[in-house]
């Protein structure tokens, strides 16, 4: 393998590659995102090929992977659809929407999506976006996706080894011991690779790690004896570093049932559920008790329900309706709990959802909630944009607060004089978003409605123990201190002055 040498000072592409799905690759390339900009480089994150239902809406509105925008904002540079060319949004057990450079490109199911035939095509879109990058950054973090030893799906791979023999990066693989297997997981992964590939590997980080870490040592011998490959690191597992999640996997950790004492907020647990990092700062809200569930006796126990956005709008409103958590929802409201509809949630609030086009199911038409006056025709066009906005909620508060919008689907009101929720500032005016049928029930489009403060204080209440003063700090402010934590933490685990000598091109 002949490797470019970097001039003096430049840093050569890194490449964290993963043993498995859910191994922590994604904050690890966030948390030497913000090391390298510590140090005085102008990195950038890039993922040719995300899988993911929590996606994010670019400055200049277009859609990619949340991880690549978090990844981003450590880098301290704007998200940019460079960064991620594909995501791939599953809509069924079979099939995704396929969002290419920012944009809807089409449904596909997995088997034709991972065909030979027309595969090129996209990998030349995904190698013109990383050429993009790296003109106006260095050096670039690669992000792969699952396993690196895919053997079965290897000719069509985008993202993971193809990309990094592409940008000529060296490669640091990463580890979860905390799963189990970690020495076949890292064995097995190197060795499947092709000489070639397996050559470029030029480090392993293990992450996750509980207990002693000298109780590892001889552990990371026995690794490199094995490998020929160092391990860079052994990096604790750590809970307290708030850093918004992507993988649906994450979801399976989360709390499930209310408790007492507290301000419950229940999260409808949908099967198609998308963009649950708008819950991460309430989750880490001491003040209050967040959970997940499609359980109906845990929803009567809530103070505040939130039917979250859903990638399959119809399909999650008829399970609602088929595991009872509808009638349960209703019935809260009935009896005085806060409902809060968000994005797909807030369309199932509404009369009806009208599907014309076939957009999302062959239904054309399905009854709502009826919580809210309004109605949502499904369109073939998908609003995706950054948003300021001031709150009706707050009898029209002088604040901008800030969120997003990701969404197929034009919505209106049924009743005449029915109240918006908030005003979104455009370049012609203040515009009505959202509705609010009561002080107890309303919904909106808007995405990180619930990282604003004031919103937060106006849906749970000042004061006592259901206020959310834990996170009283401009949550901009609070965000940039997490990503320190997290380099901190990486920091302080990996021997980075190794790490600067591979990616200077030195011997390993």
């Amino acid at each position: 393998m002949n490797e470019k040498p970097c001039k003096k000072g430049e840093l050569r592409p890194v490449m964290f590659a993963g043993t498995g799905s859910d191994v922590g690759k994604s904050l690890i390339a966030a948390a030497f995102c913000r090391i390298f900009r510590q140090d005085g480089y102008q990195p950038a994150p890039f993922k040719a090929q995300n899988m993911a239902l929590n996606s994010y809406a670019t400055p200049e509105g277009y859609e990619i992977g949340r991880a690549q925008a978090v990844q981003a904002e450590a880098a301290g540079i704007p998200s940019h659809t460079d960064m991620n060319p594909i995501l791939l949004k599953p809509q069924s057990d079979h099939t995704s929407q396929i969002v290419l450079n920012g944009k809807p490109f089409g449904t596909q199911k997995a088997y034709d999506y991972f065909r030979k035939e027309g595969r090129e095509e996209l990998r030349e879109q995904v190698h013109r976006a990383y050429d993009r990058l790296a003109k106006r950054y260095s050096p670039i973090v690669l992000e792969g996706a699952g396993s690196i030893s895919e053997m079965n799906l290897r000719e069509t791979d985008l993202v993971n080894m193809p990309m990094a023999r592409y940008a000529d990066a060296s490669v640091f693989l990463v580890a979860d011991i905390d799963r189990g297997g970690v020495f076949a997981s890292v064995y097995g992964s190197i060795f499947l690779q092709t000489p070639e590939d397996r050559e470029r590997i030029k480090g392993i980080i293990i992450n996750k790690f509980r207990g002693d870490l000298r109780l590892f040592e001889e552990g990371k011998r026995l690794l490199e004896s094995l490998t020929g490959v160092p391990v860079l690191g052994v990096v604790p597992y750590v809970d307290d570093i708030v850093i918004d999640e992507e993988d649906s996997v994450a979801l399976v950790s989360k709390k499930k049932t209310a408790v007492a004492g507290k301000t419950n907020i229940a999260v409808l647990l949908l099967k198609h559920l998308s963009n649950f990092t708008d819950f991460s700062r309430l989750e880490h809200d001491t003040h209050v008790h967040l959970f997940y569930t499609d359980d109906v006796q845990e929803i009567e126990k809530a103070d505040v329900i939130i039917v979250p956005g859903s990638k399959t709008v119809v399909a999650d409103l008829c399970e609602l309706r088929r595991n009872g958590c509808a009638q349960a929802v209703i019935r809260a409201h009935e009896r005085g709990a806060k409902i809060l509809g968000i994005c797909g949630g807030y369309q199932m609030m509404g009369q009806r959802i009208k599907d014309p086009h076939h957009t999302e199911s062959d239904v054309e038409m399905m009854p709502g909630l009826g919580l809210l006056p309004i109605e949502t025709t499904m369109t073939k066009e998908k609003i995706t944009r950054q948003v300021r906005f001031q709150g009706v909620w707050d009898n029209v508060s002088e604040d901008m607060l800030n969120g997003y919008e990701i969404h197929m689907g034009e919505t209106v009101f049924t009743e005449q004089g029915a109240s918006p929720m908030n005003h979104i500032c455009t370049e012609d005016g203040m515009l009505a978003e959202g509705c609010m049928a009561t002080a107890t029930c309303m919904g909106t489009y808007i995405h990180g409605i619930l990282d604003n403060a004031a919103f937060i204080d106006y849906l749970i209440g000042k004061g006592g123990d259901a206020g959310s003063n834990a996170w009283d700090e401009d949550y901009q402010t609070l965000r940039n201190r997490q990503y320190d934590r997290l380099a901190d933490h990486v920091r302080q685990h990996v021997d980075m002055e190794r790490v600067y000598e591979i990616l200077q091109g030195k011997n390993r």
